[in-house]
């Protein structure tokens, strides 16, 4: 397989929200930056297709006091185990993000106005401000391109290179051309969304339909992990829910009011459909479709009958927006009129809530290591807002460190380029695709939605059984495939954090459940768990955070 070099002061890799705002970033600060991205950051990453909700500040909406509003986003789904100045130095700074993107043509108005509505819960602060994102992404690439970002698509990076002084460069490869390309950088910033395809989708026959793009397979939390990185809350399973079987997200901008076979209200929040709340049900019992269903009392539907006309465009605006064009389709084919069906909500696929761990700088624990947004799961806002400071901070660290010396890793890339030469040249073996689905098996049977300790270590067993005769038996006919491989590797990885992290965490908390310890240990309550590499040996710590 061939080689190319290139250099650049500044990696980012993954070019979803994250990525490109820190390429903007960068770029404005002088720096020559590099965005490899392995689709096309026209439309890649979870917010490919749109958005609608943006976490933020907004003084003149909120009034004069940050105080409430930072509480109440470091209680919410996308705050929770975050540190108090982490949340703070994330909503001080939304707010400009939010007038830089309304300036770029992203509008983040709605009828002329600051909006919020959504994720929200009745006598609470409003914390979601609804937004046009549905093109998002073209803007944004536009935007680091008019600051200089090359942006390389089609290119997916499978390793960090390292020396004694911190990130060096990366090692990736081309999805269409039989090549290898090392980038030489002083700083690399991660950006790579979360992570897919570890558990089965909501229909299993169908691998891709998934609420997140198939495409955030945890790339990032497997190359931090593997240069020594530190993960953290690997264990804490994240559940989504929406339109059964469309795995889609969006179910905050649905208006209606969730309800049981019977027409009663699930939730305490709302007997009606009301725009400002949605039914923040879903928010604070994620699973409950599938308890309901699991219990008999199921099923579950979202019940927007009723809702003015008005209402009905302001929902269908933001389910647009949201990325929601093939489930609109769908209903409208049907003949279904939510104003005058129920529609059946489930939950869907567990996804891992933890990630790579960053401070409110953007810094990893690896020097010249930066990450940003749903590397550690934060949503829309966190990527936009963090992706930018990690953009600023990497521009700052470049100034200070020397040039790096690629040769000094010359054997390591070796090793990974026979890797590769490996899995391309096999004629008869696995594909990527069989392997991927007994991935998903392993983990659903053993590290799923309950887990004990008998269960843990079984599943790692197998797990690692499966991963050792992977490396052997994996093949790729193509360029593409391999990528597709490369995918599946890093997520045997991720799955064997979470396998280690779950055996360590002997307690029941939120979507995380131990039968063997149905409790949940008050002393833990302002603690994560971090999993990293040392001595090519994974090793877990407990460390106590300030809530």
């Amino acid at each position: 397989m061939k080689e190319e070099m290139l250099e650049a002061d500044i990696l980012c890799i993954g070019g979803g929200i994250a990525g490109l705002m820190a390429a903007i970033r960068a770029g404005e600060l002088g720096a020559k930056v590099i965005v490899a991205e392995k689709a096309n950051t026209l439309r890649s990453g979870a917010g490919a297709t749109g958005n609608d909700h943006f976490r933020c500040y907004i003084p003149e909406f909120h009034g004069p006091d940050i105080q409430p509003i930072v509480e109440e986003v470091a209680h919410s789904q996308a705050g929770g185990m975050r540190t108090m100045n982490f949340v703070r130095t994330w909503m001080e700074k939304s707010f400009d993000i939010v007038k830089l993107w309304d300036s770029w043509g992203i509008p983040m108005k709605h009828d002329g106005k600051w909006e919020f509505s959504g994720h929200a819960f009745p006598g609470r602060p409003f914390t979601t401000l609804k937004y046009a994102g549905q093109d998002q992404k073209p803007i944004l690439t536009r935007e680091a391109r008019k600051r200089g970002a090359e942006i390389i698509n089609r290119v997916m990076v499978f390793d960090l290179l390292c020396d004694d002084s911190g990130i060096i460069g990366v090692i990736g490869v081309d999805t269409r051309e039989d090549k290898v390309i090392i980038f030489r950088a002083k700083s690399v910033v991660l950006g790579t969304g979360g992570c897919v395809r570890l558990y089965p989708s909501p229909t299993p026959g169908w691998m891709f339909n998934r609420a997140y793009s198939p495409a955030t397979t945890g790339d990032g939390r497997a190359i931090a992990y593997r240069a020594g990185a530190e993960l953290v809350n690997m264990e804490i399973p994240q559940r989504w829910a929406g339109a059964k079987y469309f795995a889609r997200c969006g179910k905050a901008t649905w208006i209606g009011v969730i309800r049981d076979p019977e027409d009663k209200p699930v939730g305490p929040f709302v007997t009606k459909p009301d725009r400002r709340y949605g039914d923040a049900i879903a928010d604070a019992y994620h699973s409950l479709f599938e308890d309901y269903a699991k219990s008999g009392r199921g099923p579950v539907y979202m019940d927007c009958r009723g809702i003015s006309d008005e209402d009905y465009e302001y929902m269908m605006w933001g389910l647009t927006n949201e990325g929601n064009i093939a489930l609109i389709n769908h209903l409208n084919e049907e003949g279904i009129d939510v104003r005058k069906h129920a529609v059946e909500f489930m939950t869907y696929e567990l996804t891992t809530g933890g990630g790579v761990y960053y401070n409110e700088k953007a810094e990893t624990s690896v020097k010249g290591l930066y990450a940003a947004g749903d590397e550690y799961f934060g949503g829309i806002s966190a990527a936009a807002t963090f992706g930018w400071i990690a953009g600023d901070n990497a521009a700052r660290y470049i100034k200070q460190t020397r040039s790096p010396e690629i040769d000094k890793v010359r054997a390591e890339i070796e090793g990974k380029k026979e890797l590769l030469d490996k899995i391309r040249s096999r004629e008869i073996g696995a594909t990527w695709q069989e392997v991927n689905i007994a991935l998903e098996q392993v983990m659903y049977d053993y590290a799923g939605s309950i887990r004990s300790e008998t269960l843990l270590q079984a599943g790692l067993s197998h797990l690692q059984r499966l991963k050792e005769k992977t490396y052997s038996t994996m093949m790729a006919k193509n360029q593409h495939e391999l990528m597709h491989c490369l995918e599946v590797l890093n997520l045997f990885d991720i799955g064997e954090v979470v396998f280690i992290a779950a055996s360590e965490r002997k307690e029941t908390r939120g979507n995380y459940v131990r039968p063997d310890y149905p409790f949940t240990n008050p002393l833990m309550n302002n603690k994560v768990l971090i999993c990293k590499k040392v001595d090519d040996k994974p090793v877990a710590e407990w460390r106590e955070i300030k809530r």
